[in-house]
Parts: C-alpha cells; sequence; structure tokens
C-alpha cells in the first residue's frame, strides 16, 4: 500500500453499478463515491440526440409509467409488446412491483435503502404464485461484451428477492435486451440462489471497508474514465485523475 493510494474514507454503501466499477478501477470510485466530484459534461457523437444513459432512463421511466396503466408505451420496447402487456394485466391484479429499492444491512437482512449497506433497484418483479417470481431488468444499448457483467447483475437480483421474500421457492431471471429482440432466462431453487450469497458477501465487504484506492491504468479502464486527462481518456475529464498517461 502506498502513501499516495491510502485515502481518507470508504465506500459504506454498495450495489451491483458500484461493484462493476470498483473492480475496474478502485481510482475511479474513489473519485466517484466517496469524493463525489461530478462528471463533466460529454458531448453528443455525430447523429445523436441523447447519451446512451440517459436514453436508458427514459426508456425505463416510459415502462414503468406504462405497466401502471399508461397508454404511451416507448417505441424502444417494441419486440417486448406482448410480455409487457402482461405484465400491465398482472400489476393490475397486484401481482407486480415495480421499480423497487430495496436495501439490506451488514447481516443481509431488509434495511431502509436510504441508509443501506447493500442496494438493488429491481425493474419488474412478477408473482406467479405464493412461491414463484420473476425478477426482470430491461436493458437498452449493446448486448456483446456485457453478459458476464450482465448475468452478475442477475445472481445479485435473485438472491436479494430470496432474501426479501422468504415464502419464495423458485424465482426466475429475465433480461429483456430491448433493442436487439432478446430475452435470457434462468430459473433459481431457493437452495440454488442463497449459495451465491458468501460470493457477494465477501466483495461487498471488500468494497465497503477498503481504503487502498489505487488506479488501474489501462486502455480499457482509461479510455471512458471521466476523471482522467482529456488527452488521453474521457473527451472533457476532470483532470483528477494522472494514471491515464500510463495506459
Amino acid at each position: 500500500m502506498t502513501v499516495a493510494n491510502k485515502v481518507a474514507g470508504n465506500m459504506n454503501s454498495w450495489s451491483h453499478s458500484r461493484a462493476v466499477d470498483f473492480e475496474k478501477c478502485k481510482r475511479m470510485a474513489f473519485l466517484k463515491y466517496v469524493k463525489r466530484i461530478p462528471e463533466p459534461p460529454r458531448p453528443l457523437k455525430p447523429g445523436q440526440t441523447e447519451h446512451a444513459n440517459d436514453r436508458g432512463s427514459r426508456v425505463h421511466d416510459g415502462l414503468e409509467q406504462f405497466v401502471r396503466g399508461s397508454k404511451n408505451f416507448p417505441h424502444e420496447a417494441r419486440h417486448f409488446r406482448t410480455e409487457l402487456d402482461a405484465i400491465q394485466r398482472l400489476f393490475q391484479e397486484g401481482r407486480v412491483h415495480l421499480e423497487g429499492e430495496w436495501g439490506y444491512d451488514r447481516d443481509w437482512c431488509v434495511a431502509d435503502y436510504r441508509s443501506a449497506w447493500l442496494r438493488v433497484k429491481l425493474d419488474a418483479l412478477v408473482f406467479l404464485s405464493e412461491t414463484e417470481a420473476i425478477a426482470i431488468d430491461y436493458k437498452t444499448g449493446r448486448k456483446n461484451g456485457n453478459e458476464i457483467k450482465h448475468g452478475e447483475q442477475l445472481m445479485l437480483y435473485q438472491l436479494a428477492t430470496f432474501l426479501r421474500f422468504p415464502q419464495l421457492e423458485r424465482v426466475h431471471t429475465e433480461l429483456y435486451y430491448l433493442d436487439h429482440d432478446e430475452l435470457t432466462h434462468r430459473v433459481f431453487t431457493r437452495e440454488q440462489g442463497l449459495r451465491f450469497k458468501m460470493n457477494w458477501d465477501k466483495r461487498g465487504t471488500l468494497i465497503t471497508t477498503t481504503q487502498d484506492f489505487p488506479p488501474n491504468p489501462n486502455r480499457w479502464s482509461c479510455q471512458y474514465c471521466p476523471y482522467g486527462d482529456p488527452v488521453y481518456g474521457f473527451p472533457n475529464g476532470t483532470g483528477d485523475c494522472q494514471a491515464g498517461r500510463r495506459a
């Protein structure tokens, strides 16, 4: 551990997205979640009318409103109209939880989302019966290259679902790749699903206790980092991290 990498403060809460950032580059995670340095505005690429994350938020919000009963249906989800019509009907029957902001404390017990150790946000949870449910996450953008990350996300989501609803005996996980007309599906029994708890506990503990945040300079980590040198990374990076000069 070097003096330069040991910093004051730590990430006292985590989520899947925070885990991805932390494991990609600890220094970037420190600047983003501990120091809370705002990301600079990003220029749109030629032909773009909105950034990918803004588009994703817009589509997710539109789908939530549709399932709640709105007649406006996001065009980006057109490939999944049949599934979403069914979810809308089930919501009216009280069998769907939407945009659940779930919190868990250090012992993996249900806690307030705002002060939780672990935070999980699921797009939709559909109850097929008292003992069986489907955890659904909507994805915009590309699938290729994200399969491992998205698969891990569902592993955490099914675990969180079993812990939150002890009556469940079986949980299905589904990813709707809206831009590609692809759906991935996997099913877990309670015994299978809870086996992932130990691994996620180790990862979450490391994320929330470390005070050593070294950079991880390489082309993949630095190329889109908002805190790097504008010349070597993000087009208008803040320059809070200079490690990218060696990437």
